[in-house]
């Protein structure tokens, strides 16, 4: 095989997104602690940089760049992007080395458990994943994934706030697992994380089930970081530690910046079309130096569905075009999130966890029993419930033999059975390979899901 550098492009799928003039000055006051009236006539000058802002004039323009105020903010415009990005015309505008056309990865999240929605996005379970679906059944876009976004609530539970707690002030983690579970028979097996924000909650929940990560943002320091308050100090996003190669690697326990025993793998996903920490042509460079001595090279880079991810497409088929005639012993292809981590790093390719799933005991106690003979990514499978009144709950399970076997017990200290309508249990493998069983109680029958076949 020739080296290659393989190139993910992560969209994350949030739906329609509104921001009228005084929202656009209220992220000024937030990201710059800038007090201005908000005005049209305002804005052209900051756009232009014509206001004396004590230094900080070309990150403010960054900001407020007319192509990232343009927002789509109807299902209707997002479609109407969809309809021409999806299609066959323009993902070939520049063939990958092995003359395949441009594929996308749908990092698709739900909005709930919010109080207030000023800028108007889709609030509800499944709304998003399910539009996708449906569009990329329409346009015949098997070529690309559907994965995982989450956005931490913030503690007022405001659509467009930003915080780094997973579950803090909200278990709607929790809930939208269980419901793509049992609801739809999904699970993901890899994530790009909101806002950027990797913790220490978010790490070791993504180190039990999630077998890869799309989100290190390394970069060197840019002078905008410090200019930029939701950015500054590591606040948001802070990867100021991690590698800044192209290179995936296992975390460590104690500090997910720092390469360690981790099982999963985190890999750089530097933004497109943003603010700060974007792709440039030096990057693109590095990825195809890193692949030329052998290094695992993914190139992956995100930007959102909210905005024209058009241009941000062929600003990146620019800057391939350019750098891979100068590596002509170097390949790059286009690549799907889960493919590209199992051809990298060369992952050994094995079967689906076979769940076998019983349950069995007298009228006040039962036991669920799940099986595996392959190994499971994590130390458990995610055990997901629903009752009869139609609510959703999470629970670990017991372990009998670590990362094959383990046991619920339903009863007065967790739910008896005849609250239960169905049980869903859904697991990775370390291949990234994912099993969604889901057993409905009254029938006793279980469905089951297979996803991310090999390719």
């Amino acid at each position: 095989m020739k080296p290659t550098v393989y190139v993910v492009h992560c969209v994350d799928t949030e739906g329609p997104l509104y921001e009228p003039l005084e929202v656009s000055f209220e992220r000024l006051k937030h990201i710059f602690h800038l007090e201005l009236a908000p005005s049209r006539e305002t804005l052209k000058k900051l756009q232009a940089g014509e206001m004396d802002l004590g230094g900080i004039e070309e990150s403010v323009k960054k900001v407020v760049h007319p192509r990232l105020l343009n927002y789509n903010d109807t299902w209707d415009k997002v479609d109407a992007m969809l309809a021409d990005a999806l299609s066959l015309d323009f993902r070939s505008k520049l063939p990958d080395s092995r003359g395949n056309g441009w594929v996308y990865n749908w990092f698709c999240m739900d909005h709930v458990d919010y109080e207030v929605n000023p800028r108007r996005r889709d609030i509800g379970y499944h709304n998003i994943f399910d539009h996708y679906l449906e569009v990329l059944k329409e346009a015949g876009s098997k070529q690309d994934g559907i994965h995982f976004h989450y956005h931490p609530h913030a503690f007022l539970k405001h659509a467009h706030l930003c915080a780094t707690h997973w579950w803090a002030s909200s278990d709607s983690l929790y809930q939208v697992f269980c419901r793509r579970i049992i609801d739809r028979l999904w699970f993901p097996c890899c994530n790009r994380p909101g806002f950027q924000v990797n913790r220490p909650d978010s790490h070791w929940f993504l180190e039990q089930f999630v077998p890869f990560d799309y989100a290190s943002l390394a970069m060197q320091e840019q002078e905008e970081e410090s200019d930029q308050f939701d950015f500054s100090q590591g606040r948001s996003g802070d990867w100021r530690r991690a590698p800044r190669s192209w290179e995936p690697y296992h975390p460590s326990h104690d500090d997910y910046q720092v390469p360690g025993n981790c099982r999963r793998w985190i890999a750089r996903c530097l933004n497109i079309g943003s603010r700060l920490y974007n792709l440039g042509e030096e990057d693109v460079r590095q990825a195809f130096e890193e692949a030329r001595v052998g290094k695992p090279v993914i190139m992956s880079f995100a930007n959102h569905d909210f905005r024209d991810i058009r241009p941000d497409v062929d600003e990146v088929r620019g800057m391939l075009e350019r750098v891979s005639v100068e590596y002509p012993d170097v390949e790059f292809l286009y690549c799907e999130a889960v493919d590209a981590m199992r051809k990298a790093l060369r992952l050994p390719s094995m079967d689906f966890c076979r769940l076998k799933l019983d349950l069995t005991g007298p009228d006040n106690t039962h036991v669920l029993t799940v099986q595996t003979e392959v190994p499971a990514f994590g130390p458990q499978p995610f055990l997901a419930i629903k009752t009869v009144t139609q609510t959703y709950h999470h629970d670990n399970f017991d372990f009998q033999i670590p990362n094959h076997r383990w046991t619920y017990v339903f009863d007065s200290e967790t739910l008896p059975l005849r609250a239960v309508e169905k049980i869903g249990v859904a697991v990775n493998n370390a291949f990234g390979k994912t099993t969604v069983a889901v057993l409905d109680v009254e029938t006793g029958n279980v469905e089951y899901n297979y996803l991310n076949d090999e390719r």
